[in-house]
């Protein structure tokens, strides 16, 4: 895999298509915030949905596309709320077992929202094919992908102007890996 080639066509299209990511990650933002989370995961669906769009048909993102996939609301919801409490239990008991279960969780977990919003498939078939996309071929190259979309991921959430600008590149970035793997 040629992570320098999927992060320049990720760097291209959110420069071209700055100002909508822009606004689109502003709604994603505001929706999360003012839902206090809970619709957090479904509208990340939407908003990942919408930037799978302007990969694969050129189609400008809008912001109703946030809440293009609110079908999807019941599974990310309990998914996101089952790994909230054993995350939490893991980080009170002893720390380690709550960043080891987060950790593993997010890397199998990788691919599970693009193949939701893009092949249509339920929770437990996305999760399945996440792990066997992850753990296929190119193991390495999927930890490489997992670090730099959570490096971004992170370091854009530690400001409102970094999440801004950051979270449509990982995002772009996820969605230029996951279309080769796939």
């Amino acid at each position: 895999m040629d992570m320098k080639d999927h992060i320049l066509k990720a760097w291209q299209i959110g420069i071209d298509n700055f100002v909508p990511l822009i606004i689109l990650t502003i709604v994603l933002a505001a929706v999360g915030i003012i839902t206090i989370g809970i619709l957090a995961p479904v509208a990340f669906a939407g908003y990942t949905w919408s930037i799978h769009q302007l990969k694969t048909n050129n189609r400008e993102p809008k912001p109703k596309d946030i809440f293009s996939q609110m079908r999807l609301f019941l599974p990310l919801f309990f998914f996101s709320l089952i790994v909230l409490i054993v995350s939490a239990i893991g980080f009170t008991l002893f720390i380690l077992p709550g960043i080891f279960f987060t950790i593993i969780v997010g890397y199998t977990c990788l691919y599970v929202i693009p193949l939701m919003v893009d092949k249509q498939f339920g929770l437990i078939d996305a999760i399945k094919k996440s792990i066997s996309m992850v753990t296929g071929g190119y193991v390495a190259d999927h930890i490489v992908v997992f670090l730099i979309f959570y490096a971004l991921t992170i370091i854009g959430g530690s400001s409102f102007i970094g999440f801004l600008v950051l979270q449509p590149f990982a995002t772009l970035f996820l969605l230029s890996v996951y279309k080769e793997t796939y």
